[in-house]
Protein backbone atom coordinates (compact mmCIF):
# COMPACT_ATOMS: atom_id res chain seq x y z
CA UNK A 1 0.00 0.00 0.00
CA UNK A 2 1.34 3.43 -1.00
CA UNK A 3 2.05 5.73 1.93
CA UNK A 4 3.05 9.33 2.54
CA UNK A 5 5.76 10.07 5.10
CA UNK A 6 4.57 12.80 7.46
CA UNK A 7 6.83 15.38 9.09
CA UNK A 8 6.21 13.56 12.40
CA UNK A 9 7.89 10.45 11.00
CA UNK A 10 4.66 8.48 10.75
CA UNK A 11 3.52 6.89 7.48
CA UNK A 12 0.00 7.73 6.30
CA UNK A 13 -1.75 5.57 3.69
CA UNK A 14 -2.16 7.55 0.50
CA UNK A 15 -5.64 6.19 -0.21
CA UNK A 16 -8.16 6.19 2.62
CA UNK A 17 -11.89 5.98 3.18
CA UNK A 18 -13.85 9.17 3.91
CA UNK A 19 -16.69 8.88 6.43
CA UNK A 20 -18.54 12.09 5.53
CA UNK A 21 -22.23 11.35 4.79
CA UNK A 22 -21.89 7.64 5.67
CA UNK A 23 -25.27 6.76 7.16
CA UNK A 24 -25.29 5.80 10.84
CA UNK A 25 -27.37 2.70 10.16
CA UNK A 26 -24.75 1.26 7.80
CA UNK A 27 -21.54 2.91 9.05
CA UNK A 28 -20.26 0.04 11.22
CA UNK A 29 -20.72 -2.47 8.39
CA UNK A 30 -19.25 -0.03 5.85
CA UNK A 31 -16.07 0.43 7.91
CA UNK A 32 -15.78 -3.31 8.61
CA UNK A 33 -16.21 -4.18 4.92
CA UNK A 34 -13.72 -1.51 3.84
CA UNK A 35 -11.15 -3.00 6.24
CA UNK A 36 -11.81 -6.43 4.70
CA UNK A 37 -11.13 -5.01 1.23
CA UNK A 38 -7.86 -3.50 2.44
CA UNK A 39 -8.51 0.06 3.61
CA UNK A 40 -6.40 1.16 6.57
CA UNK A 41 -7.03 4.91 6.74
CA UNK A 42 -10.46 6.14 7.85
CA UNK A 43 -11.17 9.86 7.83
CA UNK A 44 -13.82 10.83 10.36
CA UNK A 45 -14.98 13.93 12.23
CA UNK A 46 -17.12 15.00 15.14
CA UNK A 47 -19.39 16.81 12.68
CA UNK A 48 -20.15 13.63 10.71
CA UNK A 49 -22.09 12.27 13.69
CA UNK A 50 -21.07 8.65 13.06
CA UNK A 51 -17.92 8.16 15.12
CA UNK A 52 -19.46 5.60 17.50
CA UNK A 53 -20.63 3.49 14.59
CA UNK A 54 -17.26 3.81 12.81
CA UNK A 55 -15.60 2.63 16.01
CA UNK A 56 -17.93 -0.37 16.14
CA UNK A 57 -16.78 -1.39 12.67
CA UNK A 58 -13.14 -1.04 13.73
CA UNK A 59 -13.74 -3.03 16.92
CA UNK A 60 -15.37 -5.86 15.00
CA UNK A 61 -12.48 -6.07 12.54
CA UNK A 62 -9.94 -6.11 15.37
CA UNK A 63 -11.92 -8.70 17.35
CA UNK A 64 -12.05 -10.98 14.31
CA UNK A 65 -8.31 -10.63 13.79
CA UNK A 66 -8.54 -8.85 10.42
CA UNK A 67 -6.27 -6.07 11.71
CA UNK A 68 -4.57 -4.80 14.84
CA UNK A 69 -5.11 -1.24 16.04
CA UNK A 70 -1.59 -0.30 14.96
CA UNK A 71 -2.38 -1.42 11.39
CA UNK A 72 -5.00 1.32 11.10
CA UNK A 73 -4.59 5.06 10.57
CA UNK A 74 -7.62 6.70 12.18
CA UNK A 75 -8.30 10.37 11.61
CA UNK A 76 -10.75 12.72 13.30
CA UNK A 77 -11.35 16.45 13.48
CA UNK A 78 -11.91 19.17 16.05
CA UNK A 79 -15.21 20.90 15.39
CA UNK A 80 -15.53 24.69 15.39
CA UNK A 81 -17.51 24.81 18.64
CA UNK A 82 -14.57 23.42 20.62
CA UNK A 83 -11.79 25.86 19.64
CA UNK A 84 -11.50 27.45 23.10
CA UNK A 85 -8.25 26.24 24.63
CA UNK A 86 -9.87 24.46 27.57
CA UNK A 87 -12.38 22.64 25.36
CA UNK A 88 -9.98 20.92 22.94
CA UNK A 89 -8.68 18.08 25.11
CA UNK A 90 -12.07 17.16 26.65
CA UNK A 91 -13.75 16.87 23.24
CA UNK A 92 -10.81 14.92 21.83
CA UNK A 93 -11.17 12.48 24.73
CA UNK A 94 -14.91 12.19 24.08
CA UNK A 95 -14.26 11.45 20.41
CA UNK A 96 -11.68 8.81 21.31
CA UNK A 97 -14.22 7.22 23.66
CA UNK A 98 -16.82 7.25 20.85
CA UNK A 99 -14.35 5.47 18.57
CA UNK A 100 -13.37 3.11 21.40
CA UNK A 101 -9.65 3.81 20.94
CA UNK A 102 -6.81 5.35 22.96
CA UNK A 103 -5.31 7.66 20.34
CA UNK A 104 -5.92 9.15 16.92
CA UNK A 105 -3.23 8.74 14.31
CA UNK A 106 -4.15 12.22 13.11
CA UNK A 107 -6.36 14.89 14.72
CA UNK A 108 -7.23 17.90 12.58
CA UNK A 109 -8.67 21.39 13.09
CA UNK A 110 -11.74 21.05 10.83
CA UNK A 111 -12.23 24.72 9.87
CA UNK A 112 -10.30 27.90 10.72
CA UNK A 113 -13.24 29.47 12.52
CA UNK A 114 -14.08 29.41 16.23
CA UNK A 115 -17.73 29.16 17.16
CA UNK A 116 -19.31 29.62 20.57
CA UNK A 117 -19.10 26.50 22.73
CA UNK A 118 -22.07 24.12 22.76
CA UNK A 119 -22.08 21.58 25.59
CA UNK A 120 -22.04 18.05 24.08
CA UNK A 121 -24.73 17.03 26.58
CA UNK A 122 -27.03 19.67 25.06
CA UNK A 123 -26.52 18.81 21.38
CA UNK A 124 -23.94 16.63 19.69
CA UNK A 125 -22.59 17.05 17.15
CA UNK A 126 -23.39 20.76 17.53
CA UNK A 127 -23.35 21.75 13.88
CA UNK A 128 -22.76 25.32 12.74
CA UNK A 129 -25.48 27.21 14.58
CA UNK A 130 -25.38 27.93 18.32
CA UNK A 131 -29.12 27.26 18.60
CA UNK A 132 -29.09 24.41 16.10
CA UNK A 133 -30.99 26.61 13.63
CA UNK A 134 -29.63 29.89 12.23
CA UNK A 135 -27.84 31.65 15.11
CA UNK A 136 -24.15 31.64 14.17
CA UNK A 137 -22.10 32.89 17.10
CA UNK A 138 -18.33 33.29 17.08
CA UNK A 139 -16.00 32.47 19.95
CA UNK A 140 -13.07 34.76 20.76
CA UNK A 141 -10.57 31.89 20.55
CA UNK A 142 -7.67 32.62 18.21
CA UNK A 143 -6.08 30.00 15.98
CA UNK A 144 -3.01 30.29 18.20
CA UNK A 145 -5.05 29.41 21.30
CA UNK A 146 -6.59 26.44 19.53
CA UNK A 147 -3.30 25.21 18.06
CA UNK A 148 -1.54 25.41 21.44
CA UNK A 149 -4.29 23.15 22.84
CA UNK A 150 -3.87 20.82 19.84
CA UNK A 151 -0.16 20.59 20.60
CA UNK A 152 -1.03 19.59 24.17
CA UNK A 153 -3.26 16.81 22.80
CA UNK A 154 -0.28 15.54 20.79
CA UNK A 155 2.14 15.84 23.71
CA UNK A 156 -0.22 13.77 25.88
CA UNK A 157 -0.31 11.00 23.27
CA UNK A 158 -3.97 11.46 22.36
CA UNK A 159 -2.92 12.05 18.75
CA UNK A 160 0.26 10.90 17.03
CA UNK A 161 0.05 13.75 14.53
CA UNK A 162 -1.99 16.94 14.34
CA UNK A 163 -3.09 18.84 11.27
CA UNK A 164 -5.32 21.47 9.74
CA UNK A 165 -8.15 21.59 7.22
CA UNK A 166 -9.64 24.33 5.05
CA UNK A 167 -6.80 26.74 5.90
CA UNK A 168 -5.54 29.18 3.27
CA UNK A 169 -1.99 30.39 2.68
CA UNK A 170 -1.70 33.51 4.85
CA UNK A 171 -3.21 31.72 7.84
CA UNK A 172 -0.84 28.75 7.42
CA UNK A 173 2.17 31.09 7.34
CA UNK A 174 0.87 32.81 10.48
CA UNK A 175 0.37 29.48 12.28
CA UNK A 176 3.90 28.40 11.41
CA UNK A 177 5.30 31.47 13.19
CA UNK A 178 4.23 30.20 16.61
CA UNK A 179 3.70 26.45 16.17
CA UNK A 180 5.92 24.29 18.38
CA UNK A 181 4.54 21.27 16.53
CA UNK A 182 4.08 21.95 12.84
CA UNK A 183 0.90 20.68 11.18
CA UNK A 184 1.57 17.28 9.63
CA UNK A 185 -1.23 17.55 7.08
CA UNK A 186 -3.48 20.03 5.34
CA UNK A 187 -6.84 18.70 4.19
CA UNK A 188 -8.53 20.73 1.45
CA UNK A 189 -11.27 20.53 -1.14
CA UNK A 190 -9.35 19.56 -4.26
CA UNK A 191 -10.58 18.40 -7.65
CA UNK A 192 -10.11 19.46 -11.28
CA UNK A 193 -12.54 22.37 -10.82
CA UNK A 194 -10.55 23.60 -7.76
CA UNK A 195 -6.86 22.83 -8.26
CA UNK A 196 -5.29 25.45 -5.91
CA UNK A 197 -1.73 25.03 -7.26
CA UNK A 198 -0.24 27.87 -5.19
CA UNK A 199 -1.62 26.46 -1.96
CA UNK A 200 -0.19 23.05 -2.87
CA UNK A 201 3.17 24.69 -3.56
CA UNK A 202 3.13 26.39 -0.14
CA UNK A 203 2.33 23.11 1.63
CA UNK A 204 5.13 21.34 -0.22
CA UNK A 205 7.62 24.08 0.65
CA UNK A 206 6.67 23.79 4.31
CA UNK A 207 6.76 19.98 4.47
CA UNK A 208 3.01 19.64 5.07
CA UNK A 209 1.31 16.66 3.40
CA UNK A 210 -1.95 17.42 1.59
CA UNK A 211 -5.10 15.32 1.66
CA UNK A 212 -7.74 16.02 -0.98
CA UNK A 213 -11.42 15.75 -0.14
CA UNK A 214 -14.33 15.85 -2.60
CA UNK A 215 -12.04 14.45 -5.30
CA UNK A 216 -15.00 13.98 -7.63
CA UNK A 217 -16.00 17.66 -7.55
CA UNK A 218 -19.75 18.28 -7.59
CA UNK A 219 -20.61 14.60 -7.10
CA UNK A 220 -20.69 14.72 -3.28
CA UNK A 221 -22.80 17.86 -3.23
CA UNK A 222 -25.47 16.92 -5.77
CA UNK A 223 -26.91 14.56 -3.11
CA UNK A 224 -27.24 17.60 -0.83
CA UNK A 225 -29.40 19.34 -3.45
CA UNK A 226 -26.91 22.20 -3.79
CA UNK A 227 -27.73 24.22 -6.90
CA UNK A 228 -24.11 25.10 -7.65
CA UNK A 229 -23.30 21.38 -7.85
CA UNK A 230 -26.35 20.64 -10.00
CA UNK A 231 -25.33 23.38 -12.44
CA UNK A 232 -21.78 22.03 -12.85
CA UNK A 233 -20.85 19.36 -15.43
CA UNK A 234 -20.26 16.00 -13.71
CA UNK A 235 -16.56 15.12 -13.82
CA UNK A 236 -17.30 11.43 -14.37
CA UNK A 237 -18.85 12.44 -17.70
CA UNK A 238 -16.41 15.16 -18.71
CA UNK A 239 -14.89 14.32 -22.12
CA UNK A 240 -11.35 15.11 -20.93
CA UNK A 241 -11.72 12.57 -18.11
CA UNK A 242 -13.65 9.91 -20.02
CA UNK A 243 -11.20 9.98 -22.95
CA UNK A 244 -8.26 9.32 -20.61
CA UNK A 245 -10.22 6.61 -18.79
CA UNK A 246 -11.02 4.83 -22.06
CA UNK A 247 -7.39 5.04 -23.20
CA UNK A 248 -6.14 3.46 -19.97
CA UNK A 249 -8.98 1.00 -19.45
CA UNK A 250 -9.81 2.61 -16.10
CA UNK A 251 -12.93 4.21 -14.63
CA UNK A 252 -13.31 8.02 -14.57
CA UNK A 253 -13.18 7.80 -10.76
CA UNK A 254 -9.83 6.01 -10.90
CA UNK A 255 -8.47 8.63 -13.30
CA UNK A 256 -9.55 11.48 -11.00
CA UNK A 257 -7.99 9.81 -7.97
CA UNK A 258 -4.78 9.04 -9.84
CA UNK A 259 -4.56 12.66 -11.00
CA UNK A 260 -4.35 13.58 -7.30
CA UNK A 261 -2.19 10.73 -6.00
CA UNK A 262 0.34 10.94 -8.85
CA UNK A 263 0.90 14.56 -7.85
CA UNK A 264 1.68 13.48 -4.28
CA UNK A 265 -1.66 14.05 -2.57
CA UNK A 266 -3.60 11.64 -0.36
CA UNK A 267 -7.26 10.94 -1.19
CA UNK A 268 -10.23 9.80 0.89
CA UNK A 269 -13.03 8.64 -1.44
CA UNK A 270 -15.95 6.58 -0.20
CA UNK A 271 -18.15 3.97 -1.82
CA UNK A 272 -20.61 1.32 -0.73
CA UNK A 273 -19.97 -0.78 -3.82
CA UNK A 274 -17.38 -3.56 -3.21
CA UNK A 275 -16.09 -3.35 -6.77
CA UNK A 276 -15.58 0.43 -6.61
CA UNK A 277 -14.03 0.10 -3.15
CA UNK A 278 -11.38 -2.15 -4.66
CA UNK A 279 -10.93 0.05 -7.73
CA UNK A 280 -10.35 3.13 -5.57
CA UNK A 281 -7.65 1.31 -3.62
CA UNK A 282 -5.82 0.48 -6.85
CA UNK A 283 -5.26 4.07 -8.01
CA UNK A 284 -1.55 4.11 -7.23
CA UNK A 285 -0.89 1.10 -9.47
CA UNK A 286 -0.95 2.89 -12.84
CA UNK A 287 0.28 6.22 -14.18
CA UNK A 288 -1.18 9.05 -16.22
CA UNK A 289 0.86 10.66 -18.98
CA UNK A 290 2.11 14.18 -18.24
CA UNK A 291 -0.16 15.63 -20.91
CA UNK A 292 -3.15 13.92 -19.31
CA UNK A 293 -2.33 15.41 -15.91
CA UNK A 294 -2.03 18.86 -17.53
CA UNK A 295 -5.32 18.38 -19.40
CA UNK A 296 -7.18 17.51 -16.19
CA UNK A 297 -5.55 20.39 -14.30
CA UNK A 298 -6.65 22.64 -17.15
CA UNK A 299 -10.28 22.13 -16.13
CA UNK A 300 -9.70 24.45 -13.15
CA UNK A 301 -12.62 26.86 -12.55
CA UNK A 302 -11.60 27.98 -9.03
CA UNK A 303 -14.97 26.51 -8.11
CA UNK A 304 -15.42 25.72 -4.42
CA UNK A 305 -18.44 23.68 -3.30
CA UNK A 306 -17.77 23.43 0.43
CA UNK A 307 -18.10 27.14 1.19
CA UNK A 308 -20.07 28.25 4.29
CA UNK A 309 -20.94 31.47 2.47
CA UNK A 310 -23.05 29.43 0.06
CA UNK A 311 -24.88 27.19 2.50
CA UNK A 312 -25.00 29.37 5.62
CA UNK A 313 -25.03 32.84 4.10
CA UNK A 314 -22.39 33.87 6.64
CA UNK A 315 -18.98 32.84 8.10
CA UNK A 316 -17.07 33.92 5.00
CA UNK A 317 -14.01 31.76 5.65
CA UNK A 318 -12.84 31.79 2.04
CA UNK A 319 -13.46 35.51 1.41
Amino acid sequence: MATIKLNTGHAMPQVGFGLWKVDNATCADTVYNAIKVGYRLFDGACDYGNEKEAGEGVARAIKEGLVKREDLFLVSKLWNSFHDGDKVEPICRKQLADWGIDYFDLYIVHFPVALKYVDPSVRYPPGWAFDGKEDYQLSNASIQETWTAMESVAEKGLAKSIGISNFQGALILDLLRYAKIRPATLQIEHHPYLVQPTLLELAKEQGIAVTAYSSFGPQSFIELEWQKAKDTPVLFEHPVVTKIAEKLGKTPAQVLLRWATQRGLAVIPKSNDPKRLQQNLEVTQFDLADEDIKAISGLDRHLRFNNPTDYLGTLHIFA
